[in-house]
């Protein structure tokens, strides 16, 4: 399978690249499934019903969410009709919606779709990541019931991901980090078979401070101060995120790249 993962659309501009570069990518990399992280889409914090709408309709299979899943109010509603929208495994227990799910693929084939939230240096003391994953991949055994499995970690700590990694390694074709919107340049497959990055990066205008427009976060780091709201950047924005060729027989990865296209980090791309 031909497999691309989309880090964290950030507001207006990440929408918009999606919009207008995933379409493209569809066809001409023969893509059999997307997953796109929408969780900061909707002006830099969370995601609206309207706006995953979008992001469906320019082409990903499945949306995933984070910490911020249900700062926009009407996701409360929104994700547990729409259930290509998936927020984290270990949130606070009784959230709306689910945190991992099966889904159709091309050719009769089953993808497994989980999120799960770290714990290091996060807001809030999520649930065992661990335990959390661990039961969701044992639903659905890579090679068996899935033909292929892909696991975001939405995490702040390199240490976490890594170790979540490794801990699926072997039932995972993709484990792939996501919040920290900056991509991370240890793409490689692990010795189980599992592709891996630490973080896809995000989704939109790299000329800021991990998409919010600079001045405001300069100002704070300087001053120690509050003045404005923070406020998506509105230039150029680059896709970023992970690509991924699974062996059809077992689900593990065979190939793995990392994707830049378009704005400042613009590379060059699978082919």
């Amino acid at each position: 399978m031909r497999l691309l993962f989309l880090g964290d659309v950030m507001g207006r501009t990440g929408r918009a690249a999606v919009a207008a570069h995933l379409p493209r990518l569809r066809a001409e990399w023969a893509l059999d499934f997307v997953v796109v992280n929408g969780e900061n889409a909707s002006g830099g914090m969370g995601l609206t019903g309207a706006h995953a709408a979008d992001l469906l309709a320019a082409g990903a299979d499945c949306l995933t969410l984070g910490d911020h899943a249900f700062d926009q109010k009407d996701m409360l509603a929104y994700v547990e009709t729409e259930p290509r929208v998936l927020r984290p495994l270990n949130f606070a227990k009784g959230a709306p919606g689910r945190g991992a799910r099966m889904f159709d693929a091309p050719g009769g084939r089953k993808v497994l779709v989980a999120q799960v939230l770290g714990q290091v240096f996060m807001r809030r003391p999520f649930d065992d990541p661990f335990s959390a994953i661990d039961a969701a991949l044992k639903s659905a055994p890579l090679g068996g019931l899935a033909s292929a499995v892909i696991v975001d970690v939405h995490a702040e700590a390199t240490s976490e991901k890594m170790a979540l990694g490794h801990w699926c390694d072997g039932r995972a074709s993709l484990v792939v980090g996501t919040h920290t919107h900056v991509p991370t340049a240890d793409t490689q497959i692990l010795a189980k078979g599992a592709a891996y990055q630490t973080d896809a990066g995000m989704c939109g205008d790299y000329d800021s401070v991990i998409g919010m427009d600079k001045l405001e976060p300069i100002s704070r780091f300087v001053t120690g101060m509050s003045k404005n709201r923070f406020t998506p950047a509105e230039g150029e924005a680059t896709l970023c995120g992970v690509f991924v060729e699974t062996d059809d027989a077992t689900g593990r990865a065979r190939r793995v790249a990392p994707v830049r296209v378009g704005g400042r980090l613009a590379s060059a791309t699978p082919g």
